[in-house]
């Protein structure tokens, strides 16, 4: 190979507004362009495209993958999906006998199928899913094959467009994508006890679903709750975080990572959460640390209580979200992990002798 700029392809089945269309639009615009020529493929365009291609990334959106995969002719593939067997995906890059394959594995599944071998590196994006699949499968641990890499976050632009926050303000904010699967009962029923002990109190959501706003209209409580549409960039999503005081998270499904948690430490806020049961997603857990970067609560009542002492209590809110905050920059910093993924991919080819 020459000393010319790697060339990795990054691919996603949308470039909608979901996180791992986040997480691949945040390592192609923040490998080092130097070392790295980065594109990304979609079979449907989305919010994300336009984004990615502002910042000079081809971008192919095609139903096509082969011939992107043989114009581009790339040295690696890495492709984001949910773990399981996807052969529009997979069966291109064999046929295209791509010389290195990755995958960042979202929610922490086996493949077991014959095209699941082409992939030389399986990355997990907590060590809770990491540890769960060896858990689960039998697979033998292998970091060489195995490992995890957290997802990126722009912790710069939301310690720089972050406003300092007024802790005292009684309002909390909820962010999630308007899916049924992404929520609680916990994230509605711990109001009715904050708003008795605090009636000027209000929730701020973004992904309301129809079973949110009936509640909230049942239980007449429009005056204390806001539902927001999407926001699309990062400096959006900072300014609504800057109008409330903590995030409540809750999710039954859990999270194989967390990224709206990351994204609030990062801008200095502590997070409520909770734990899922069995062998659901409990990343959440990882993030959140008890007592230091926020609170976790097992039931209503509990997760009620938490609200309550945060915004009671200001400065110690305050100060785990400063916590949380520098959790967020040494563990999820978008540079950092981007250049922990481009040195893998250079371990990844100098195993196949393909780097000089």
């Amino acid at each position: 190979m020459s000393a010319k700029p790697v060339r990795v392809l990054h691919a996603a089945k949308s470039l909608g507004l979901g996180g791992t269309e986040k997480v691949m639009q945040q390592f192609v615009t923040g490998l080092d362009t130097a070392r790295f020529e980065t594109a990304a493929f979609a079979f449907a365009d989305g919010p994300r495209g336009p984004q990615i291609r502002e910042q000079h990334i081809q971008t192919f959106v095609s139903q096509d993958f082969l011939a992107v995969l043989q114009r581009f002719e790339p040295h690696i593939v890495h492709v984001h999906r949910a773990g399981w067997p996807e052969t529009d995906l997979l069966g291109p890059i064999k046929r295209a006998r791509i010389p290195v394959v990755v995958e960042t594995n979202v929610f922490g599944r086996h493949d077991p199928s014959p095209l699941g071998r082409i992939i030389d590196h399986h990355l997990f994006v907590s060590r809770f899913c990491l540890e769960r699949f060896h858990k689960t499968t039998g697979v033998e641990p292998d970091p060489t094959r195995y490992s995890y890499l957290y997802n990126p976050v722009d912790t710069d632009l939301f310690a720089a467009t972050a406003k300092p926050h007024d802790f005292s303000v009684p309002a909390a904010g909820r962010i999630s994508r308007p899916d049924p699967g992404k929520w609680s009962p916990l994230a509605l029923e711990f109001l009715p006890s904050v708003i008795r002990e605090i009636p000027d109190f209000h929730y701020h959501v973004i992904g309301g679903i129809p079973e949110a706003q009936d509640y909230v209209e049942k239980n007449r409580l429009q005056k204390y709750v806001t539902f927001h549409g999407p926001v699309h960039t990062d400096p959006e999503l900072a300014e609504f975080l800057d109008n409330v005081s903590l995030l409540t998270h809750a999710n039954d499904t859990g999270e194989s990572f967390g990224l709206v948690i990351a994204e609030a430490m990062a801008c200095g806020l502590p997070v409520v959460t909770h734990p899922c049961q069995g062998l659901r997603d409990n990343a959440q857990l990882e993030l959140v640390d008890h007592g230091a970067t926020g609170l976790v609560a097992r039931n209503v009542e509990e997760y009620a209580a938490a609200v309550l002492w945060l915004l009671r209590h200001p400065e110690q809110a305050r100060a785990m979200g400063r916590a949380g905050q520098e959790k967020a920059v040494r563990l999820f910093r978008m540079q950092d992990t981007a250049d922990r993924l481009g040195t893998l991919y250079r371990t990844l080819l100098e195993r196949k002798g393909m780097m000089p």
